[in-house]
């Protein structure tokens, strides 16, 4: 297991690399992942989790070729906590219209948050018919043309 974690804290800083020295080190990488895979003797139900491991190499080692991909869900599992706060508290929604309406705004909420767009002021401005806010399609288009300081 140990390995496995080795492993994770040399694709870390891979990450930040100039793009030579990610070539140089992305063959490395990808043979430490290949002898973590390879079968261990006496251990069948291992092998087993190994042998898909191996078949997953693309996606766990997906980094290597996209080094903006995130190593971690944590920001996905952060995404749907609110939707599971919201379920405990109050024993979830007592119609399908309800869980619909409530997953939407929750979308909705957690969209205007990640564009820097205010919920509230997004919300007034559609309800009165104002239409002085653009539409979050347009927001989000507007922020990937944005070229990223470096």
């Amino acid at each position: 297991m140990n390995a496995f974690w080795q492993l994770y804290r040399r694709l870390k800083p891979y990450k930040n690399l100039p793009a030579e020295e990610q070539a140089e080190r992305k063959q490395a990488l990808e043979s430490q992942f290949g002898q973590l895979c390879e079968p261990v003797e006496g251990f069948a139900a291992l092998n087993q989790v190994l042998e898909k491991f191996q078949q997953q190499k693309g996606k766990m080692l997906l980094v290597l070729d996209r080094p903006v991909t995130s190593m971690h869900n944590n920001h996905t599992e952060g995404q749907i906590r609110e939707y599971a706060k919201r379920r405990k508290i109050s024993g979830s929604t007592r119609s399908e219209k309800g869980r619909i309406a409530r997953d939407t705004f929750t979308s909705l909420k957690k969209t205007c948050q990640k564009l820097g767009v205010s919920f509230w002021d997004y919300l007034l401005d559609r309800l009165k018919g104002q239409w002085d806010i653009p539409p979050l399609t347009e927001v989000l288009y507007q922020r990937v043309q944005q070229p990223t300081a470096l």
